[in-house]
């Protein structure tokens, strides 16, 4: 079977474990040690807990939502509820109460697991919330809980799966390409989060296009280190359902505290992340080079140097370099592949934009890092750089199977089986969304010679950060001028870690306390105390937004946004690139 016959994810699956049975597939650190499951036990453990579920009433469309940290559980669960024609709906770890209601109300969930009593304890309050919630599964046992809901503990599922169990082909027969696998929910940039429904095609049909990229490196004997949570549709695609339909293992990452150590440990072939990740490598062995300092520090910053010339034009090497080049391979990159494990065909961006800095550092450092693009609507990956065609300025060109159009006001749009089957609950903007077939992305770029997407533009005001988490800044904004010492506020963050503000103090304030201090306005700025207080206000907006939303770093300003400085435009918005050119040198000193 191929990516053209398989039916369903759960069809994938099973095809390719027939195929690998006792190959090892997942691996995990227990007691410290990294091991695996092979893909027979894990097929085994998919048909127990799908026949347990449907004893336990889960039906053909019903949605389960699965809130667990990755590991082996993660993926059993995923599978088994789509073996059954129901419908996962992956949930962040990172999910406060408030969040997890949402999505359970309105995806009217019929159940849920979670891995741990912490995950428990923000899960539980919501789930007492929903009407439709009908039991909770723990993976693992559950202490003091106070549910009203009924909890199965994972093994009960498994023994209920294990007394009365049906044949899971026959099962998975019904399966149809275009039933909807899985919802997964935006990060709700502009209010509530909604729920993306993506069929098995349009899943199948990325890993397809995965593969074609991938093909000019030799696709074999792969293994991946997942570090990105599973949650997160491009994961999902690219970290989970890629690797099963080309028989790849699976390591979990234990988090980016050990991601050097485990990157050494498991000698990955390929890596899938978001440009956060990357941006930390990048200052880590800068910061250990600068500490080095010396030849060694010398050496490294020759080759950073002749590779960025070699990426650039290999023809604009003189001889003199091009010997250098072939020695700084052994005296330097040969040691930098070593920390990735010594076996990297590529490493892969997407989520958000990556800074070109960074991608040209590990381009020259002679580690392949491929640039792609998408977005949860489009399953997710919608174009990617191939291996012998990189430009770090672009995004690649569309997977295979892929249409590409630039509307008339240079919006990229998108079509093919990759595309959502619309948002959950929510036509109006799925009619938005989606228009004669085509998705509308809101960004806004073209297409090269070669035909390759180069982004320019968001026609929307969204700021990506580097860890692909999405934020209105509209919102973030709102919520600080709310602050009595506060008038006026422009956050940005784009392609960094975290968001920084500006910040134009309340005239009346700074009037007040000019007076009663007895200080000119000036210094206002250098004052602890002044400082304190506008630090103070910072902290209490934060305590009020999600853990992407908070402000990590300001300056403040006295000169206030107006129409009559051209800051703001006559409907009284602020004009975000005119603040940013001025204030941009010292917004930037923040991070």
């Amino acid at each position: 079977m191929t990516y053209e016959t398989w039916t369903s994810l759960p069809d994938m699956f099973f095809d390719t474990a027939k195929k690998n049975s006792e190959k090892p597939f997942l691996w995990s650190k227990i007691d410290g040690i990294y091991q695996s499951l092979a893909w027979k036990d894990i097929a085994a453990q998919v048909e127990q807990l799908a026949n347990g579920l449907q004893i336990a009433g889960i039906q053909a469309g019903d949605r389960v939502v699965l809130v667990s940290e990755n590991r082996p559980e993660w993926v059993i669960a995923d599978l088994a509820i789509m073996s059954t024609g129901a419908i996962t709906v992956p949930a962040y770890t990172t999910n406060q109460i408030k969040d997890h209601q949402h999505i359970l109300n309105d995806s009217g969930a019929k159940a849920v697991f979670v891995s741990t009593q912490q995950l428990a304890s923000q899960l539980i309050p919501a789930a007492e919330k929903c009407g439709n919630l009908e039991f909770i599964i723990s993976i693992e046992n559950l202490n003091n809980n106070d549910s009203t809901k009924s909890i199965y503990s994972w093994n009960q599922i498994l023994d209920l799966g294990k007394k009365d169990s049906q044949n899971i082909e026959k099962l998975i027969s019904n399966h149809n390409r275009d039933d909807v696998a899985c919802i997964i929910y935006t990060s709700g940039t502009g209010g509530q989060p909604k729920g993306v429904m993506l069929s098995h095609h349009s899943i199948i049909s990325n890993c397809k296009g995965a593969r074609s990229i991938l093909e000019e490196l030799g696709v074999h004997d792969e293994i991946f280190l997942s570090f990105l949570p599973l949650s997160h549709a491009y994961e999902h695609t690219a970290g989970l359902y890629f690797p099963v339909s080309i028989s790849a293992e699976i390591y979990f990452s234990e988090g980016i505290e050990k991601l050097a150590t485990n990157l050494i440990e498991v000698k990955p072939t390929l890596m899938i992340s978001v440009p956060r990740l990357y941006e930390v490598m990048y200052a880590k062995i800068l910061q250990a080079v600068r500490k080095e300092g010396g030849i060694k520090e010398y050496l490294f910053s020759s080759a950073v140097k002749i590779g960025s010339l070699n990426y650039e034009n290999p023809n604009n090497l003189n001889l003199p370099n091009k010997v250098t080049n072939q020695l700084l391979n052994l005296l330097v990159r040969k040691k930098i592949k070593a920390r990735f494990g010594g076996r990297l065909k590529a490493m892969i961006s997407g989520g958000a934009p990556l800074n070109f800095e960074v991608g040209i550092f590990f381009t020259a450092l002679g580690v392949r890092l491929l640039q792609g693009y998408g977005q949860t609507e489009a399953a997710p990956v919608i174009s990617c750089n191939r291996p012998n065609s990189i430009d770090l300025n672009t995004v690649g060109s569309a997977l295979d199977g892929v249409k590409i159009k630039i509307a008339d006001d240079g919006e990229i749009l998108v079509s093919g089986p990759l595309v959502m089957k619309g948002y959950w609950n929510d036509a109006d903007s799925t009619s938005l969304t989606i228009r004669e077939g085509w998705l509308h992305t809101g960004d806004v770029g073209h297409l090269d010679s070669q035909n390759r997407i180069k982004i320019t533009d968001r026609k929307k005001d969204i700021i990506v950060l580097s860890g692909g988490d999405n934020v209105s800044p509209q919102r973030v904004e709102g919520v600080l001028t709310l602050q009595p010492v506060i008038a006026q506020a422009m956050v940005v963050g784009d392609k960094k870690p975290h968001l920084v503000a500006l910040l134009v103090p309340d005239q009346d304030f700074v009037n007040q306390w000019k007076k009663s201090k007895n200080v000119v306005i000036k210094e206002l700025d250098k004052n602890n105390e002044f400082l304190k207080i506008i630090s103070d206000a910072v902290e209490d907006a934060n305590n009020q937004l999600s853990r992407i939303e908070r402000i990590k770093g300001f300056i403040i300003t006295f000169d206030e946004f107006s129409v009559q400085n051209e800051l703001m435009t006559p409907t009284l918005k602020v004009r975000r690139h005119k603040v940013s050119e001025i204030y941009q040198e010292s917004l930037n000193s923040l991070y």
